[in-house]
């Protein structure tokens, strides 16, 4: 993702992942293992990454004082209140451990992470997105620190199988993505879906389309109807991207995207799917599918416009649910995207949230990995879940009441169990974030056919895949 989070998780094949989320439903939660000895080595900024094969100290209460800088994207009410909380319950465990945390926005973070792990005294723990132009050049920068040494003393992995945590494995040199090196470790699940207003659809005689067909119908039902058929704030680029992918997996098979959207060779943008995905989607612009402005209004102000009963549906990813939730109470509904068919196997985009990494150049690593298995752990899921987000782990285990929050855990399961989710797209290169971003502006401001909005793609993707062995 770009998840928002995203983002949000590659073996090449979107369904391994999904198998292995399944998994994580029923999982129970592996007892740590207690070290000791000193903390491994920094990395250096040439690509060398810090070893992660000596001891590690699993005591942090035996760390003497220490200060914590953490840097994440956990603003919104539902996510930032999951933060305070399971903040406060660390500090309270481990007074000797100070936490300052510093949270950004996930536009902000993303444009001032780079220059703050290239200085000398970067944070210590940051919450990195998964995608090679973020985490990928870390890693190739020696900027992150591996966590094998920690994941085998915490029991990360059995906390979380080798398919959820290959989201934030790298190759020491950062081409590889999906293998290698543990880099994060995230703490919600993401799944883009169709957010709808209840009341909206009632009062146009509607109920939640079960095809594909039928949520095109009510796409046009509602413009008749005056009301906005579907929210989006375009203005950061990214978010149509999520929009476009939901389209795309109506018809290009997974495996297609798999291997799209984790760089890998072996597929192409100039297929006659992706070219009625890029017309579908740009037809809807063209009939006045989505708000006036689109393209110039940023996303925050689409999801609370979406909020305030601006808009019949909304594309959009589960971090949003505790946000919309409280703005429109049990009118607010959430689905997976309707397939061809009422009884189509689901298909959605997702994955996991941003991992929480820690930096290469922290003098805390020890500390640093504490935190993150404490806000990780099965205690910070039933957090998570209170807090109106979606945990990556033990979700079956969590007890919700009807309605919105239902309807996300339902979607969520239900598109696991069935290997349904596809990877984000912005996964693919180095660059594809900002050249998907762009061309899909282009497209839906009409100053690009599908077929040159294709090429585009095609463009970055294969120099990348052919380049990156």
């Amino acid at each position: 993702m770009i998840a928002s989070m995203r983002g949000p998780r590659p073996a090449g094949r979107a369904t391994a992942l999904a198998a292995a989320l399944a998994g994580t439903l029923t999982l129970a939660l592996a007892a740590c293992a207690p070290g000791s000895s000193a903390p491994p080595a920094a990395g250096s900024p040439t690509g060398a990454a810090p070893s992660s094969a000596a001891p590690v100290r699993t005591d942090a209460a035996a760390l003497g004082k220490v200060t914590l800088t953490v840097w994440d994207q956990e603003v919104r009410g539902g996510q930032a209140a999951q933060m305070k909380q399971l903040n406060a319950a660390f500090h309270a465990k481990y007074p000797n451990i100070t936490l300052n945390r510093v949270s950004r926005s996930f536009d902000d973070l993303n444009t001032t992470l780079r220059l703050a792990l290239s200085g000398n005294e970067p944070p210590d723990v940051v919450e990195a997105n998964n995608g090679r132009s973020s985490m990928g050049a870390f890693v190739k920068a020696g900027q992150l620190r591996p966590l094998d040494a920690y994941a085998e003393a915490y029991g990360w992995k059995t906390r979380y199988p080798d398919s959820v945590l290959r989201y934030s494995r790298y190759s020491a040199d950062g081409k590889l993505f999906g293998e290698g090196n543990l880099y994060g470790l995230p703490q919600v699940g993401e799944v883009v879906g169709l957010f709808y207003n209840r009341a909206k659809l009632t009062g146009l005689g509607l109920q939640p389309p079960k095809t594909w067909a039928e949520f095109e119908a009510a796409l046009a039902k509602a413009k008749t109807a005056g009301e906005v058929p579907m929210q989006l704030g375009n203005l950061d680029k990214w978010p149509a991207i999520h929009v476009f992918g939901t389209v795309q997996s109506r018809g290009v098979p997974a495996d297609q995207i798999g291997t799209l959207a984790f760089g890998r060779k072996g597929a192409s943008w100039n297929t006659p799917e992706n070219v009625k995905a890029a017309e579908q989607l740009a037809g809807w612009a063209a009939k006045g599918y989505f708000n006036e402005g689109f393209n110039g209004q940023g996303y925050d102000p689409a999801w609370q416009a979406f909020g305030k009963g601006q808009g019949v549906f909304m594309i959009a990813g589960t971090w949003l649910l505790a946000d919309l939730q409280k703005a429109l109470g049990d009118d607010l509904g959430f689905m997976l995207p309707p397939g061809a068919a009422a009884d189509a196997a689901p298909v959605a985009t997702g994955g996991t949230g941003l991992p929480f990494a820690i930096t290469a150049k922290s003098p805390n690593p020890d500390a640093a990995a504490a935190y993150i298995n404490f806000i990780t752990d099965a205690a910070a899921m039933k957090v998570l879940t209170t807090t109106g987000n979606l945990p990556v782990a033990d979700t079956a285990a969590q007890s919700v009441p009807a309605g919105p929050q239902q309807d996300v855990f339902t979607a969520f399961g239900t598109v696991t169990a069935k290997n349904g989710l596809v990877p984000y797209l912005d996964y693919a290169t180095p660059t594809f974030a900002d050249t998907l971003g762009a061309a899909l502006q282009d497209l839906l401001a009409k100053k690009a056919t599908p077929q040159e909005f294709l090429a585009t793609l095609e463009k970055d993707y294969k120099t990348f895949a052919e380049s990156n062995g």
